[in-house]
């Protein structure tokens, strides 16, 4: 799941485009009120696709689900999902019972007819919906219409080495984006190099990626609220695009960064923060535990990223489930994707995980759900861990999610994502400025937008 959003790209694009028939793609009918509910039968296997049993917080909520939707049985496909596969599953008429997605890929497959809106499916198994966080549960509504039930929540936080900022006198509000002179100065003073070649990396912005977040600090949208306009050649956009890029830069250029970047133990013990190659950048939640498994004694500090004026704020991702059209048990499904999502699931889940963490002598840093009410029961099971820098980075990532943003969804998100991340790799790549790079995005992911809607308005 945390890394799933970064593979979406051109590989979506070019199966939607091969796979387009999916949008007729099975005559069976959505499913009717009377065949969900608490008074629905349910038999037979569930094959789910997309969804991984890795962990205590997978492993503890699918076991309440089987239990709600016996005698009905799960049949996970193993690994992250394959598009290809899942599409060409609903265009032969034989798709799976539920399908496991990031919350990007939601409006493309509802605009191909690859999935069905889950309106009754929520009426009748009662789903709370007020309890989801409002933009996650915005990522996955299209033209009024939910079609997926949002689970977890990524969000950035700024990570750095305190060893580091100390050293160049500088403390985490240098590089929380608050102020971008404070940044580039910082940058400056943490980056270090020998004979033309990079050792440190001062600040590490995370482009092509983070475009919507330096957006957002500075003002911006990419896409108009609706989902129906392009935003991406706004000259706030331009500009926090100018900036972000300028701080690869004054390091010696992007390629240098990230061939630093890419050499790092990212997952090991000699990570970049644990090695102190790295002073500081936005980066997601889930890599705070990663950094207290493998490295607890780095030097680490943290702080939630903020906009020009002083706000915190977060670029909110996840995944969602959905049903495919046509899926051969829908009462399961939406059950299934009900216990998956409830409130004492993920609290019960929580639990496991604080008792296999105390029992490693390693801090509970709670879970990120993307249900609200579940997150404020799981923030009160944390315990102070006796060691600042790490409770600083749980309440940084708790304040983080208390103010994200999301792009809504819309029929083309793929395309839409793949303009704009390809605008960032040419200004990257010394191929366009910003602003033209950005000119270029606007007219394909407007292109792609128009088509998508009018195609939608014609299903």
């Amino acid at each position: 799941m945390r890394l799933r959003r970064h593979r979406v790209g051109l590989t979506l694009v070019a199966l939607l485009s091969v796979t387009a028939c999916a949008k007729g793609v099975s005559d069976n009918p959505a499913p009717q009120s009377s065949q969900l509910g608490p008074s629905a039968s349910m038999s037979g296997s569930l094959q789910v696709m997309g969804f991984g049993a890795s962990d205590e917080i997978a492993t503890t909520r699918l076991d309440l689900a089987q239990k709600a939707i016996a005698p009905a049985t799960v049949k996970l496909v193993q690994g992250d999902l394959d598009v290809q596969q899942f599409l060409s599953a609903v265009a032969s008429g034989k798709p799976p019972a539920l399908v496991y997605a990031s919350r990007d890929q939601i409006g493309t497959f509802a605009s191909r007819g690859a999935i069905i809106p889950l309106d009754e499916c929520i009426q009748a198994e009662s789903i709370p919906t007020p309890d989801f966080v409002p933009s996650a549960l915005a990522q996955v509504t299209l033209n009024g219409k939910v079609y997926g039930i949002p689970e977890f929540n990524q969000v950035e936080v700024i990570q750095a080495n305190g060893n580091l900022l100390k050293q160049a006198g500088l403390t985490i509000d240098d590089v929380n984006g608050s102020s971008w002179e404070r940044v580039t100065a910082a940058n400056k003073k943490l980056t270090k190099t020998e004979s033309g070649k990079l050792k440190v990396i001062g600040f590490d912005s995370k482009l092509p990626e983070f475009l919507p977040l330096w957006a957002r600090a500075n003002g911006a949208e990419l896409i108009s609220a609706d989902g129906k306009t392009a935003q991406l050649n706004d000259p706030k956009v331009a500009e926090a695009l100018q900036f972000a890029v300028g701080i690869y830069n004054d390091q010696g250029g992007f390629g240098k960064v990230k061939a630093l970047r890419d050499s790092a133990d990212f997952f090991g013990k000699k990570n970049q923060f644990a090695s102190g190659t790295l002073g500081a950048m936005p980066f997601e939640q889930w890599y705070i535990n990663v950094l207290n498994d493998v490295s607890p004694q780095a030097p680490m500090a943290f702080g939630t990223f903020k906009t020009k004026q002083g706000e915190s704020v977060a670029f909110n991702t996840g995944s969602a489930w959905a049903i495919p059209k046509g899926g051969p048990s829908p009462a399961a499904a939406c059950r299934l994707a009900k216990t998956m999502t409830a409130v004492d699931s993920w609290v019960a889940a929580a639990k496991v995980r604080a008792d296999k963490r105390a029992s490693q002598h390693k801090p509970f840093t709670g879970v990120l759900t993307g249900n609200k009410v579940a997150d404020a029961q799981i923030k009160a099971m944390i315990k102070p861990s006796g060691d600042p820098k790490w409770d600083a980075g749980t309440a940084a990532v708790y304040l983080a999610n208390d103010h994200t943003f999301a792009m809504p969804a819309n029929p083309a998100d793929a395309e839409f994502k793949t303009a704009w991340q390809d605008a960032v790799n040419r200004v990257l790549n010394g191929q366009q400025q910003p602003q033209a790079a950005l000119d270029q995005a606007q007219k394909e992911a407007q292109a792609a937008l128009d088509k998508a809607w009018d195609n939608w308005k014609n299903k």
